[in-house]
């Protein structure tokens, strides 16, 4: 990606102005070649490229940069923490760092800043750090084994999650390859009272969507033959290739629903399911199978499970409304501040439009990240591509009082290759 690929922040009256408002002192740079490389997820320093610099309220600094040897940065990424009595060293040398989060309480009762790292390109996982950013800032949890991590409000109730992939749990498993399986089980985590909780059964909805989405794509056809299989369907199983391919995905679609079910805390649901999909000789096999992949994942470093309170149903919080408020010339909160928006290339169609920006009106939750996008204005031509990029877009959220909080902004987007 080159510069032109950097969403535009050009403000107009409507606009959120960042540099006069900001509490952050920001800084965000990039070499001239391959800024924020486009990948499974977009990641804030890749192999030296890229970079970020924010200072929250009370002094403490979060710097991403190029690693430095003898003066000179390198093809690695470095990360640390700087304030008025020294520097905390998160990473010296790591193949890919990436800022989840800055400011926000994610249940641990102080502002922490959130890192993932991943010391080397071919490692399957990456580690989540998290830091108070107290003086002096202090470690205080590493989570290992998810392909991603990302924390996030989806119910603007003010409670930030971290969503993550279990899969430390696909190492090796059935001989499934990274075309056939997924990222891995999606795992919803929350700190209470100091403590790691699975709290994956309180979004039992989106689990049913891609269970829902799964079934779709599982012709009764191939899983009446996949049922006549043996279940184990082995590279060197003797079917015509094509069929042993199509067996496969039969293969890892069910172990997804299982999964699935598994980890938004329906167990007999998920046996139940196996037992009904899979050839019956081998259910016993694979069932043990799937618990032990799941003993070896991110399961192994909870404190726990979250128990919420039955019928509870949680409140949303104030979104801060940085349109109406800036019409009025005063804005009582700090507004949000990125971290990185990286915008695909544009395709052919709407490159050639006469439209030089896009309008986006953002609600962007109390940690950061960007809950709805929606077009603003006469757009002539919206590109899914570009819009589906924005829920990668991270943000130091805004502010109020010192503590992180929902926000609504516009921000206009350069459609200009």
């Amino acid at each position: 990606m080159n510069l032109s690929d950097l969403v535009s922040l050009k403000t107009s009256s409507l606009l959120v102005k960042f540099a006069r408002s900001s509490l952050f002192g920001l800084v965000m740079y990039c070499s001239m070649a391959g800024l924020c490389a486009a990948q499974d997820h977009d990641v804030l320093c890749s192999d030296g490229n890229g970079g970020f610099q924010s200072e929250s309220h009370n002094g403490v600094k979060v710097r991403v940069r190029a690693a430095r040897t003898g003066g000179l940065a390198t093809r690695a990424c470095e990360a640390s923490l700087i304030w008025d009595g020294g520097t905390t060293m998160i990473t010296p040398y790591a193949s890919q760092v990436d800022l989840d989060a800055f400011g926000v309480d994610l249940g641990l009762g102080v502002p922490v800043t959130a890192l993932q790292l991943k010391k080397s390109g071919d490692e399957c996982c990456m580690e989540y750090r998290v830091y108070s950013l107290e003086k002096p800032p202090r470690l205080l949890r590493t989570i290992t084994g998810g392909k991603f991590f990302s924390a996030a409000d989806r119910e603007l109730d003010g409670e930030p999650e971290i969503w993550t992939n279990d899969a430390a749990a696909l190492t090796g498993f059935e001989h499934l390859g990274p075309a056939e399986l997924d990222a891995g089980p999606t795992m919803v985590l929350r700190f209470e009272r100091g403590m790691l909780l699975d709290a994956s059964s309180e979004f039992q909805p989106y689990y049913d969507q891609r269970i829902a989405e799964l079934l779709q794509e599982l012709a009764p056809g191939s899983l009446r033959d996949f049922k006549s299989s043996d279940g184990k369907l082995s590279p060197n199983a003797p079917f015509p290739a094509e069929q042993l391919q199509r067996l496969r995905s039969v293969k890892a679609k069910i172990i997804e629903i299982v999964w699935d079910y598994l980890y938004s805390g329906r167990e007999q649901q998920a046996w139940r399911t196996l037992t009904e999909m899979w050839p019956a000789a081998d259910v016993a096999r694979i069932h043990t199978a799937i618990a032990d992949a799941r003993g070896r994942g991110i399961t192994a470093q909870l404190d726990g499970v979250s128990n919420p309170i039955v019928g509870r149903r949680r409140k949303q919080v104030r979104t801060f409304d940085a349109i109406v408020q800036s019409a009025s010339g005063k804005l009582d909160f700090t507004p949000p501040v990125p971290i990185m928006l990286y915008r695909p290339p544009l395709s052919e169609t709407v490159s050639e439009r006469p439209q030089s920006e896009l309008l986006l009106e953002l609600v962007i939750d109390s940690a950061g990240k960007v809950r709805s996008a929606e077009p603003v204005g006469k757009a002539h031509s919206v590109d899914a591509v570009l819009l589906n990029s924005v829920n990668d877009w991270r943000f130091v959220p805004a502010f109020r009082a010192n503590r992180a909080v929902a926000s609504r902004i516009r921000l206009a987007v350069s459609l200009r290759q």
